[in-house]
């Protein structure tokens, strides 16, 4: 592991708040290097929480700035880092993505559970993880917050992706690769429609984040490929929710274009004793929308988690606007 580095980030919203100090650095994980973003103490203390912070497909840490930046104010130890095959971590191998995102997520847990009471929380595939590694049970976890997973009750444009390799065919089949700058021109022009409730409020740098995933023709395809194989693996992701025992929340988003809110809703029917809250203003990534609004939620759950081991406050489970 290299020495961490000290990022400052501002408040969102603000350009004269006082910066959060976000701490940047490399580790290795199940042979992955990556990287890591981590605030708060780092003392090994079983009254600690600690949240461990999950991003999506196509997505990296990054994501999680906003929310690590509010966190950071309220004394929250948290970690946030780039699964393999996605930021700065190494490319995922050959073969099935789930088992080797498994892999990942239980040597993390592994560090992480070293340092107190871990709840994990992760968004779209993020969240399949967290699913998976709540009934793995192979690490003990305060609690788990899945916002949008997927591969549940998924909107036509996941489906289309998993059943209809029209588009790849199409792609594939064009005389002439799509000029780098038309692919870009698109992604910056889709991206923000798909993961923001509202594109118009969409963050520039969080748009140009995603953009630099789709540099050319090749990794666009690459990426499409890549996709589907992961909306088929994730028909048999989800066999063992029925041995989940920890405390789950699991985040509905109404204006989710990619999971759709009855997805959540499936997923909390299938956990007993599983809580669910449903934000309609709330898009693909709340941690986009709303950072204030999720940071305020995971650390409201964290530490009735935390407290009981059992169960959740009462009050998340709840359907807000």
């Amino acid at each position: 592991m290299t020495a961490m580095r000290r990022e400052k980030l501002e408040q969102p919203g603000s350009s004269t708040a006082d910066p959060d100090l976000i701490r940047i650095g490399y580790r290795s994980y199940a042979g992955v290097r990556t990287r890591v973003m981590e605030v708060g103490p780092r003392r090994r203390s079983r009254n600690k929480t600690r949240l461990v912070l999950l991003h999506g497909y196509c997505d990296s840490a990054d994501t999680w700035r906003p929310v690590l930046s509010m966190l950071a104010d309220a004394g929250i130890s948290a970690i946030a880092v780039d699964l393999p095959g996605f930021g700065d971590a190494d490319p995922l191998r050959p073969g099935a993505m789930l088992p080797q995102l498994d892999l990942f997520v239980d040597a993390v847990l592994k560090e992480q559970t070293r340092y107190g009471e871990v709840v994990l929380a992760g968004n779209s595939l993020g969240g399949t993880m967290s699913l998976r590694a709540a009934y793995e049970g192979r690490h003990p976890i305060a609690g788990v917050v899945s916002i949008a997973a997927p591969g549940f009750v998924d909107t036509w444009l996941v489906r289309a992706v998993g059943m209809y390799p029209l588009p790849l065919r199409l792609v594939a089949s064009l005389p002439l690769p799509v000029p780098g700058f038309v692919v870009r021109q698109i992604a910056q022009y889709v991206v923000p429609r798909l993961l923001y409730a509202d594109h118009g409020v969409a963050a520039a740098e969080h748009v140009a984040r995603f953009t630099r995933l789709f540099p050319d023709y090749r990794s666009t395809t690459q990426r499409l490929q890549q996709a589907r194989q992961l909306v088929e693996e994730l028909a048999q992701a989800y066999e063992g929710l029925d041995r989940i025992e920890v405390p789950l929340l699991v985040v509905a988003c109404g204006k989710d274009k990619l999971v759709s809110a009855a997805s959540g809703r499936r997923l909390h029917s299938l956990v007993p004793d599983s809580r669910l809250y449903l934000r309609d203003d709330w898009g693909h990534c709340p941690q986009l929308d709303d950072p204030e609004g999720l940071a305020e939620l995971l650390t409201h759950f964290a530490a009735g988690a935390t407290r009981t081991r059992k169960s959740v406050p009462a009050k998340i489970d709840a359907v807000a606007g």
